[in-house]
């Protein structure tokens, strides 16, 4: 890394955000193709596995929570330090954002093997569909410190604007997990059949794979040391400071896998069809959200860096370009949704049933592309900006609270039945868009960033 010239805070600004997110994007497509393909192969198991990967989802989705969170909070306070020419604070929050992840690892790890369970048996999952479940996320939380590894090498790298690594990475692992899938799951060359947990147990490998993948692209950006293990006792004000940045963002995500549960409680009443159906729709959800995720991850490198460094014109300039690609994106993403829902469903589900069911859903998620992209933007400036308490907030209000009220109302009290839910899931966002918007301009403007 050339520490004489930084070009995160001196060059062009569209030509940054589109060197960050185009790799970007790219790597995420891939991981929610990987997703998919692991959708794909437990349909050889029937609907109930289905049903059960998809059940399994938001269980699974509280360990990438965790672990992105600190990884946004861990990315946001390297690039501030790195932009305000500090290279000693930025290798110390390296190292002890490794540190902080794997304790948290331990955590996760004895935690979700307990709770996960019961989660689904309250969830109303019973016999077969049970037993597939709990098999899956089993094997996924026995090797979470393969995961928070991944996330806590990626942060350091997005710290210094190199998405190119993650990306080559997750191309990679979506390759291998065919491969995988297909020897795990059904067995051969001395590995016995495991069903279900051998999709869980080949995406544990390709992380692990994934960790000695990326150590050397951390090494290179020399905020990292071949002997970092000797720094890895915790530093507890820094822990505070990983914490105060990364927890909020983590929280926020949760939120999200909180409020699976919920759309998936209602759901659920109207049968393990419906669960199946909207488990694989938010997936094809995912592949038209993936732009944003990209153009996110650059705004909170830019942002970072370039508030750091107190450059206040340019922040406005990042903050003006993220916006005007978000939108345009979620009107491609919309147009994609609307009218590629049918075969989307199709490739993935072999009930028609279930694929007519996705087919409204992904209709009515096509007019929620642009609001999404308002609340993922708002999120990621804000990260920038080292913010991250309203993402706390705003996630618990628009996951958990809301959801709770507003299916009540549109399944029980307006007999709307299912679609109800994909009603109240339109509203909620679009109203959350907006209170989003109207908090990132009064921000702006205390921070002296002027939005005009």
């Amino acid at each position: 890394m050339d520490e004489s010239h930084n070009e995160i805070t001196e060059g062009h600004i569209p030509s940054l955000i589109k060197k960050i997110a185009i790799p970007a994007s790219v790597g995420f497509f891939f991981n929610t193709m990987y997703n998919i393909v692991d959708a794909y192969f437990s349909g050889f198991a029937g609907t109930e596995a289905v049903a059960a990967l998809s059940l399994s989802f938001p269980v699974f989705f509280i360990v990438l929570a965790l672990g992105s969170g600190v990884n946004s909070g861990v990315t946001a306070l390297i690039a501030h330090a790195v932009g305000e020419g500090n290279r000693e604070d930025a290798k110390r929050y390296a190292v002890q954002g490794i540190s902080f992840s794997l304790i948290l690892s331990v955590f996760i790890t004895g935690l979700g093997l307990a709770v996960a369970p019961p989660i689904f048996r309250a969830l109303g999952a019973s016999g077969i569909y049970l037993a597939f479940a709990v098999s899956y996320v089993s094997v996924i939380f026995l090797g979470t410190i393969s995961f928070i590894l991944v996330f806590s090498f990626n942060a350091i790298l997005n710290s210094v604007g190199d998405t190119k690594s993650f990306r080559n990475f997750l191309v990679a692992g979506f390759f291998m997990n065919f491969l995988f899938n297909y020897w795990f799951m059904f067995g051969g060359f001395g590995v016995p059949a495991m069903g279900i947990a051998g999709i869980a147990l080949a995406t544990i490998l390709i992380e692990f794979i994934g960790v000695f993948y990326l150590f050397p692209k951390v090494l290179h950006t020399k905020l990292l040391h071949k002997r970092f293990y000797r720094e890895l006792a915790p530093d507890l004000k820094t822990y505070r400071e990983i914490a105060r940045q990364g927890f909020p963002a983590s929280i926020s995500m949760m939120s999200v896998a909180i409020g699976f549960f919920i759309s998936t409680y209602f759901v659920g009443k109207f049968g393990e069809g419906a669960v199946a159906a909207y488990g694989v729709g938010t997936r094809v959800q995912q592949i038209a959200l993936l732009p944003l995720i990209g153009i996110n991850i650059a705004a909170i490198t830019l942002v970072g860096q370039n508030r750091g460094a107190k450059k206040l014109e340019r922040v406005n300039e990042i903050v003006h370009t993220v916006f005007r690609y978000a939108l345009m994106i979620s009107t491609v993403g919309a147009v994609f949704l609307f009218f590629f829902a049918q075969p989307l469903m199709g490739l993935f589900v072999r009930d028609t049933h279930v694929v007519s069911i996705g087919v409204v859903f992904l209709g009515i998620a096509a007019f929620m592309m642009w609001p999404y992209g308002i609340l993922m933007a708002v999120d990621s400036i804000l990260r920038g900006l080292k913010r991250p308490m309203f993402s706390l907030w705003m996630g618990m209000v628009r996951q958990v609270v809301a959801p709770v009220l507003i299916f009540s109302v549109f399944v029980y009290a307006f007999h709307w039945g299912l679609g109800g839910v994909w009603w109240g899931l339109f509203v909620i966002t679009w109203t959350a868009s907006g209170f989003s918007w109207l908090y990132l301009r009064r921000t702006l403007k205390k921070e002296e960033i002027l939005l005009h």
